[in-house]
């Protein structure tokens, strides 16, 4: 394996979003509480996301709470939303330093006012860094093209391709090349419906809290063996 610190990755692959899953699976084989494996499920995705800049990605997306985990136990959910609090009260400086934007993905009206002026404030701060880091939260994709076309007709905009990406959480970040999901599940999970249309899907057995820079290496690999033919032969 190479050395992490030499490893880069070139213009053909700009941008990474991940499906971070098995943090409860990993914490109950260990006989440990769920909400104890998404804390160290929030220091591999701390250390994900800084390794991804370190190889030269531009953007990095993190599937952290969907609009359908509202249904799992409330303990669970105040553990993973006071994480979310810790990591935007920490974070700033870092990613101030290494030039990173912050943004968060889904419907912040769902979340405590607490919470939303720490991410509101994060995001003001870092707006003028080219780089991103996006967090996916209290997101669902069928709601997001939902609210972008809503928001394309309250504006009186025709509703096309272009309008539409515009209008989406994202804006105009690039689209994602590939999309790591982990814990051996193959599926999207309503994660990135319209942006990762044309990206490369990569499954690993990994449990996230086990997913490691060599993990990293060795998806960014499988995606430089594949063609990308977006429909061409």
């Amino acid at each position: 394996m190479e050395n992490n610190n030499c490893f880069k990755v070139d213009e053909n692959l700009r941008h990474i979003a991940f499906i971070m899953d098995g943090n409860g699976r990993w914490a109950k084989m260990r006989g440990m509480s769920r909400p104890e494996g998404h804390k160290v499920g929030v220091k591999v995705f701390e250390h994900i996301a800084n390794t991804c800049f370190d190889f030269g990605l531009e953007a990095v997306t993190f599937y952290a709470f969907s609009t359908e985990n509202w249904k799992r136990p409330p303990a669970e959910i105040k553990t993973i939303m006071n994480l979310l609090a810790r990591y935007l009260e920490v974070c700033g400086d870092d990613l101030v330093k290494r030039e990173v934007r912050f943004r968060v993905l889904g419907d912040k009206d769902g979340l405590n006012d607490n919470l939303r002026e720490k991410i509101n404030s994060l995001e003001q701060r870092t707006a003028h860094f080219r780089k991103t880091l996006n967090v996916a939260i209290n997101y669902g994709g069928r709601d997001e093209i939902v609210h972008a076309c809503k928001k394309l007709v309250d504006e009186g905009r025709e509703i096309n391709k272009e309008n539409l990406s515009l209008a989406l959480y994202t804006e105009d970040c690039i689209d994602p090349d590939l999309v790591v999901r982990t814990a051996g599940e193959k599926r999207l999970s309503n994660f990135l419906l319209w942006q990762a249309s044309y990206a490369e899907l990569y499954f690993t057995d990994t449990l996230w809290p086990d997913f490691s820079d060599e993990d990293l290496i060795l998806a960014i690999k499988e995606f430089y063996r594949r063609r990308r033919r977006y429909g061409g032969l």
